[in-house]
């Protein structure tokens, strides 16, 4: 008898969400890697929701939600994103009985998602196994552990390893067929949008940032191979394709100039995302011209900070001069205000508020909208250490007090005042043309 498998990409829980093309590559992954073998897979997404907005990005329904007591009062209400917790359930009954149930996770701060739905499949399938994966248990595994409900955690990334993780549970695979895609297993009703990877990991080391932990090596599929799969994925109707590396634009020669070349020789008509952000070091001119040409439209550009010291000590992957000539360089191949956007970060270790003025007002000079992201601090990260070592957090802290959302109220001596008029400046700004 074939085993069953169900897949299962839990809910989000935060003060906010906006579907930006996500999809659970991970958990899809998974799914393409069990698809060789002989077995049964059924799939619920919790944040497979139909609302969309402009290229197809989406608004998750919510429902709110207590705020957990750690965190403060903010003025945003704390919610589940997703279906409804009845929708869950009887999707969940529909999917059972099942052999095993295999959990994504995403944000580590997330987590509350991720337990509860663990909740409930041990309410409704008591005997079915658990087990979870993703950047939670990644990166904060003993607290997956104490916590989540699982049976068991698989960290890294999908190979061999899950096949003696499934045997644990007795479920012996037998090999059956060529893997397919996860857009041919018939997860996904509609097919408007997509994520793609074309790399893994970064060959950056910035001080904030956990891709090295989470993808030690740095490699970069095939040009042709990624071409052949945005093709696939037009030819099933798919408008929108989000960009989800780390780092895109790293070998742009060897790497994206040649995969957008050839989408320009087929005549593709896609339109293209970067919401991860992209080296701007690397936007030179031919690149800029090639992202119009291939139909990129929302461009999104990583700055952080202007600061020369501090851009030196996160990771030295861009100076101002190098930012501003990228700028122009998108600019002179006919992209708009409305579609560069630039990230902003504030409440970065020792960060003071003068210093995001700065870059504020610096991003206007430019005429780019200006992305202001809150800093979260991230386990094994050299920001990680500063922060206990100056015992600002401590090496338990419950992931939920590093939310982006309340991190920087929780642990830097921003006035919340200043706050405001900084995201009110940027408001004003990213409403004019």
């Amino acid at each position: 008898m074939r085993p069953k498998i169900l897949l299962i990409n839990p809910w989000i829980y935060d003060f906010a969400a906006v579907n930006l093309w996500a999809r659970p590559l991970g958990l899809l992954q998974v799914a393409e890697f069990l698809s060789a073998y002989s077995v049964d897979l059924v799939y619920l997404d919790c944040l497979d929701t139909p609302v969309t907005l402009r290229f197809h990005k989406g608004k998750y329904p919510k429902t709110t939600l207590p705020t957990p007591e750690c965190l403060p009062t903010i003025d945003r209400p704390y919610a589940r994103y997703g279906i409804t917790l009845e929708d869950f359930q009887k999707q969940l009954q529909t999917l059972l009985p099942a052999d095993v149930i295999l959990m994504s996770s995403m944000m580590t701060y997330w987590y509350p998602g991720v337990h509860e739905s663990i909740r409930q499949c041990k309410t409704i399938a008591p005997h079915t196994p658990i087990c979870l994966g993703g950047i939670y248990p990644q990166l904060y595994p003993e607290h997956a552990v104490n916590n989540s409900g699982a049976d068991a955690l698989y960290l890294g990334p999908v190979n061999k390893t899950l096949e003696q993780v499934l045997r644990d549970f007795g479920i012996i695979l037998t090999p059956a067929q060529q893997p397919k895609p996860y857009y041919r297993l018939g997860f996904y009703k509609t097919q408007e949008y997509a994520p793609l990877l074309t790399s893994r990991g970064c060959p950056y080391c910035c001080s904030y940032c956990a891709s090295s932990q989470l993808n030690p090596k740095f490699s970069q599929r095939p040009p042709n191979a990624v071409v052949r799969e945005i093709k696939n994925l037009s030819d099933l109707g798919v408008q929108d394709i989000a960009f989800y590396d780390d780092a895109l634009l790293s070998r742009p020669e060897k790497h994206i100039q040649p995969i957008m070349q050839k989408i320009i020789a087929a005549g593709l008509k896609i339109n293209f995302h970067t919401p991860n952000g992209l080296h701007a070091r690397l936007v030179d001119e031919k690149t800029a011209e090639l992202m119009k040409k291939a139909g990129f439209k929302t461009i999104r550009l990583s700055l952080e900070t202007v600061n020369a010291q501090r851009q030196a000590k996160t990771g030295g992957k861009i100076t101002n001069k190098e930012f501003a000539a990228a700028v122009v360089n998108l600019k002179k191949t006919g992209f708009t205000k409305q579609e560069i956007g630039v990230y902003l970060m504030y409440g970065l270790p020792g960060q003071p508020i003068d210093e995001i003025w700065e870059g504020i007002h610096f991003l206007e000079t430019l005429n780019v909208r200006i992305q202001l992201t809150e800093f979260s601090p991230l386990p094994g990260t050299p920001v990680w250490q500063e922060l206990v070592e100056k015992n600002i957090i401590t090496p338990d802290i419950d992931p939920l007090l590093t939310n982006n959302t309340v991190f920087s109220i929780l642990f830097n001596e921003y006035p919340k005042t200043e706050i405001k008029k900084l995201k009110d400046r940027v408001a004003r700004h990213n409403q004019c043309k």
